[in-house]
């Protein structure tokens, strides 16, 4: 960390709680997790840096959109230590995350257009899955909401 941290003091657990709005056992928690390293004062106390502040409202937002902390310890390992991460460094980070979300908004999106039809599930009980996914055809391509996982449901 650059010097002008600890003479500055650094950003309390307090301080960093209220700004994410986070309680400070979820922010220990993720000191746990390798998520963020504050230092430690004279008295043994934690101090901050203000990119913490956005590392921790990243881990937020990426839990929100149901991403595991194993794949968001695996993100922000990428981020630099000691400095304030560029502009670049976040690009770099987000890339990988965009391609995740857009696939989960691709499957959100065939799960809200064919939610009330026939999924290719097995089923059986609507009567358009007697169209579509005729005595369980769909069972050949694995097991599985086989067309809401991708596959189409002609030609089966």
């Amino acid at each position: 960390m650059p010097n002008n941290f600890l003479s500055k003091g650094g950003l309390t657990i307090g301080d960093v709680s209220e700004r994410t709005g986070l309680a400070p056992s979820a922010i220990r928690f993720y000191e746990e997790k390798k998520l963020v390293f504050p230092l430690r004062n004279e008295g043994g106390q934690r101090r901050y840096d203000r990119s913490d502040i956005r590392r921790l409202s990243f881990v937020m937002i990426a839990q929100g959109l149901g991403f595991t902390l194993p794949e968001i310890q695996q993100a922000l390992q990428n981020l630099p230590e000691g400095r304030t991460p560029t502009k670049r460094d976040w690009e770099r980070i987000s890339t990988r995350f965009r391609r995740d979300l857009d696939a989960r908004i691709d499957q959100m999106q065939a799960l809200r257009d064919k939610l009330d039809g026939c999924i290719g599930c097995g089923c059986l009980s609507l009567k358009t899955c007697k169209l579509y996914n005729p005595e369980d055809r769909a069972r050949k391509r694995g097991s599985g909401p086989r067309y809401l996982m991708g596959d189409a449901p002609t030609g089966n």
